[in-house]
């Protein structure tokens, strides 16, 4: 699986360190129940088709990206940087 890294451009996944899911909305802190919170921790979904998940560039510039992948294919369809880059991440 190649993902084009929007500041090193295209690399090898093997450069890269699987996150999470980008879909998943974090319980408001000040008011959780025990089985809101361990839902959010251990309840995955198993998305057929498309699917937008966090990567970090670990092999390189360190930066956080939000991949569109094909859970099926792996085909990658989009890649967008997650926050702000700076020279000193490198």
């Amino acid at each position: 699986m190649i993902i084009n890294c929007p500041i090193c451009g295209p690399r090898e996944a093997a450069e890269y360190s699987y996150i999470g899911d980008a879909t998943r909305v974090r319980p408001e802190a000040d008011n959780i129940d025990l089985n809101s919170w361990s839902d959010y921790v251990h309840q995955r979904q198993n998305p057929r088709g498309n699917h937008h998940e966090h990567w970090q560039h670990s092999g390189a510039c360190r930066s956080i990206l939000c991949v569109t992948r094909d859970t099926l294919s792996h085909a990658i369809s989009g890649v967008k940087l997650v926050g702000p880059y700076s020279e000193d991440t490198k």
